[in-house]
């Protein structure tokens, strides 16, 4: 006589951004899901992709197996779990919360103790790939977890990841190798800024700029992802749609250099990109696409609106 399937985990998903809306929509089609997020119009797009939604952290924690967090930084990290209403309140012993969220190892390492301390176990597994394959189950996520969490959380991670890298035994493991990921990122996505701004500056159409090295030895993900939505800021007049915003990186080279910093490692060229994004949060671009970076080295109003340069 075969055994019976395991029976499905039911998730709760707390953050319904621009990577937890389609993580929680993904998983809600193999999974049942209840998700929450303080904006109210996410949470009904929740409701119609097949979850359920909740109207506070701590209700859509209440009969969860498995929670994952798609916050932006630490403090909603605290608000979420530990603050008035938080997933804390809720959540039974031995429940495993899934840390999805770029925070830095020592960040991790500190809510990991916090929830032990209510017999709820952590898996530090910072995701990177984008909205759309987020949304296709095709992330790269890196974990830092005892066994016993990561078996609980195999279910959600297995339909959530096409790579997913086991980097060691402790939360704050996965954060650690996230933050040489973003270190790369954000060095590339500053790159490719001062690409295109030498090109506009040179008088070369950015569009043609872009096509041809995107494809060449020159070329990156970061560059044939983020070089397109440079052009188009230029080209359209208006800002690209906000695929992930410069404030992230303001956050994420700010935990690079800081664990650089602590680990006596010299990081030149992440410490010169993190200036240049805080450059463009000074100039008022935090809420917009990261793309937009390259107007901080080449205004629009450099050149024409057709690209030329005068």
């Amino acid at each position: 006589m075969s055994a019976s399937p395991a029976p499905r985990p039911h998730a709760a998903v707390i953050g319904l951004g621009a990577m937890g809306l389609p993580m929680a929509t993904h998983l809600a089609a193999h999974l049942p899901v209840t998700a929450y997020d303080v904006a109210e119009t996410r949470r009904s797009l929740i409701a119609s992709a097949g979850g359920t939604d909740a109207a506070s952290p701590a209700e859509a924690a209440r009969h969860a197996d498995v929670i994952l967090l798609a916050v932006r930084d630490q403090s909603q990290v605290d608000g979420a779990l530990f603050g008035e209403n938080g997933a804390v309140e809720t959540l039974r012993p031995g429940t495993t919360v899934i840390l999805t969220s770029t925070v830095g190892p020592d960040a991790a390492r500190v809510t990991a103790e916090r929830l032990a301390e209510n017999g709820i176990l952590t898996v530090d597994a910072p995701v990177s790939g984008g909205p759309v394959r987020a949304g296709n189950g095709d992330l790269l996520i890196v974990v830092g977890a005892e066994d016993k969490a990561l078996d609980l959380a195999r279910p959600v991670l297995d339909l959530l990841a096409s790579t997913l890298t086991i980097v060691g035994p402790r939360p704050g493991d996965g954060q650690a190798l996230k933050a040489i990921n973003q270190l790369l990122a954000g060095i590339h996505i500053a790159a490719a800024a001062e690409a295109i701004a030498l090109a506009r500056g040179l008088g070369l159409d950015p569009a043609t700029v872009v096509e041809s090295l995107r494809h060449g030895a020159a070329g990156s993900f970061m560059f044939g992802d983020r070089g397109p939505r440079m052009v188009e800021t230029y080209e359209s007049g208006v800002a690209p749609e906000v695929k992930s915003r410069l404030d992230i990186f303001v956050k994420d080279m700010g935990i690079v250099t800081g664990i650089a910093k602590d680990a006596h490692v010299p990081v030149p060229l992440a410490s010169a990109a993190q200036q240049l994004y805080l450059l463009g949060e000074r100039a008022g671009l935090a809420a917009q696409d990261d793309s937009s970076v390259v107007t901080v080295l080449s205004p629009k109003s450099v050149n024409s609106p057709e690209g030329k340069a005068r």
